[in-house]
This record gives C-alpha cells, sequence and structure tokens, in this order.
C-alpha cells in the first residue's frame, strides 16, 4: 500500500501540495483557494472568466450562484420533505430517527439492521447488518467525527455551510442481485438529463462506475479511482420513471446530479449532489469534461 501511494506520488508530484493546501484551506478566501486546488487536482488551469469545462463551470456555481433552496437540497434528512412532495414519500427512504450529538442515538428502539449517516457531509456512513454484534463504540466515535468536520473547507462546496450536522438512521437496503445494491446517477441540467453512471460492487469493497446515456446505451467514460463493470447492467425496470422523476427534480437548476436505489425493483431516491467531486474529478477521454459544460447555462451573479 505504501509503495503503491509512493509510485503515484512520484508519478504526479503536484500530489504532495494537495494535503498541505487543503490543511491550510482556512487562511485563504474562496476564490483564491479554489484557483490554487483546481489545476492541482484536474490537470489545467481553471478559468472563471471564460468557464467552458464541466469542472470549471461547477467552480463558477460555487462561487456566484445562490439559490437558497439548495441547502436543504443537500441536507440529507431535509431533502425527504422535497421528494415527498414532488414524487410522494413512497419513494423516500425510512428515517428511524434524528439526532444533534451521538450520545442521543437510541439504539435501543432501532431494528436489527440500520444504516447511520451524518446529514451535512460526505462518508459518515455506518451500515449495521446485525445489531447483536454491533461496534456502539466504534460507531458513535466516527459519527463524532464526522459531526465535527465542516466539509465547506475542503472543496469550498458553500452549501454545507448551511446545514445543520446532525445523525439520521435509516432503512437497510438490501438487494438480491448478484451484483449487490446499484447506485444510479443522474446528471440533470435545468430539467434534462443528459447523461448518468451506475455504481456498484460496494458490499465486495469494489467500487465499479459505468456510464450511459439516456437510451440506455454503454458510454466509455473513466474516472479517477474507480474500475469498470463495463457494458453487463441490465436496464431496470423502473429506468422510465427514474428519467421522469430526474426532469421534474431539476427543473430550474443549472445542474444536479439526482441519485436513486432501484432495490429489488422498487425505487427510492438516493441525494441530491451539486458539485461531484467538489467539481475537481477529470474525465477520462477529457472530451467529456466539456462535452458536459455545454450543457450548464451559467445564470447570471446573484
Amino acid at each position: 500500500m505504501i509503495l503503491r501511494k509512493l509510485k503515484s506520488v512520484i508519478k504526479k508530484p503536484k500530489l504532495l501540495l494537495i494535503k498541505p493546501l487543503m490543511f491550510l484551506s482556512p487562511l485563504f478566501g474562496d476564490k483564491i483557494y479554489i484557483k490554487m486546488l483546481f489545476p492541482l487536482k484536474v490537470g489545467y488551469k481553471l478559468n472563471l472568466k471564460n468557464p467552458q469545462s464541466f469542472n470549471e463551470k461547477l467552480q463558477w456555481l460555487k462561487l456566484y450562484y445562490r439559490d437558497p433552496l439548495l441547502p436543504n437540497l443537500v441536507d440529507k434528512y431535509e431533502y425527504k420533505e422535497y421528494v415527498k412532495k414532488n414524487v410522494g414519500e413512497q419513494f423516500v427512504i425510512k428515517t428511524y430517527g434524528v439526532w444533534t450529538s451521538v450520545e442521543e442515538i437510541d439504539f435501543d428502539n432501532l431494528p436489527s439492521q440500520f444504516v447511520l449517516k451524518t446529514t451535512h457531509d460526505q462518508g459518515g456512513i455506518i451500515v449495521c447488518r446485525d445489531k447483536s454484534n454491533f461496534d456502539i463504540v466504534r460507531a458513535k466515535k466516527k459519527l463524532q467525527k464526522h459531526l465535527n468536520r465542516n466539509l465547506y473547507y475542503l472543496f469550498r462546496e458553500w452549501v454545507y455551510n448551511n446545514v445543520q450536522p446532525r445523525i439520521i438512521a435509516e432503512e437497510y437496503l438490501e438487494d438480491i442481485s448478484t451484483e449487490g445494491l446499484k447506485d444510479y446517477k443522474f446528471y440533470c441540467f435545468d430539467g434534462v438529463p443528459k447523461l448518468m453512471y451506475i455504481t456498484c460492487g460496494k458490499q465486495k469493497d469494489i467500487n465499479y462506475i459505468d456510464f450511459y446515456d439516456m437510451d440506455f446505451n454503454y458510454i466509455d467514460i473513466k474516472r479517477p479511482k474507480f474500475k469498470q463493470f463495463g457494458n453487463n447492467h441490465i436496464k431496470p425496470k423502473n429506468w422510465d420513471l427514474m428519467i421522469e422523476f430526474s426532469k421534474k427534480m431539476s427543473q430550474g437548476q443549472p445542474h444536479v446530479r439526482i441519485d436513486f436505489y432501484n432495490v429489488n425493483d422498487k425505487l427510492y431516491f438516493g441525494e441530491f449532489t451539486l458539485f461531484q467531486g467538489g467539481g475537481l474529478m477529470p474525465f477520462y477521454p477529457e472530451k467529456w469534461d466539456y462535452m458536459l459544460g455545454e450543457y450548464i447555462s451559467l445564470p447570471k451573479p446573484k
């Protein structure tokens, strides 16, 4: 593991600058920090005066677009009301409880299987498949670490400064298919989904990403750190419903990624993502960075 990381640093010496820059993030203003971080992560200089690529336009939206609805969309608890009103409560994953501290979590009243997650950041997720041997102390320690984290400082996504740090417990979803639980993620542009990808393999500690167009034609796009499962996915029965809901819930937004779970042919809403990877994830081939950028019509700065 250490040798592999060392080789990656030798091949890409800019990686040595990323962690120190992130550590010093609070010392810099948004625009300066983003302009320093962007070329280190994406590989080319950021142009904010005339942004063309998908990643460039996401940086512009971070800095200049301030729709007051957006913090509620990325809040993993608050978005549920938005989904209920727009497409129906039956598509929302069941919530068992919501708390502001780890000590408030009512483990006794949780079922034998559940998922805990923090509402304001990424990665604060704990899956319990059997409560009888669940490590509560370890779970609390991880959740507390994420409660203390302000995701805003990582990539300057302003919305996370307006989300209350909380913990929610949700229903555990399990798909009986051989690939396990799949996540269907749609890139939407002002009410029009243009592209999507499927993730799977997390249950086996393998992250696959595979892109498709809206006719479910496979597209060979690679993202860093992810493998490809290939053109082996079967078009889900709820495909048309996913597209319909993506259109409805992305109306009026320059860009939002809308995620779904299709569990044993039952559709659930996953989450809203405004700035995938902080707008700092390259596409291979690079042309897709610019092709997706063409779909974003930037509004006037507010």
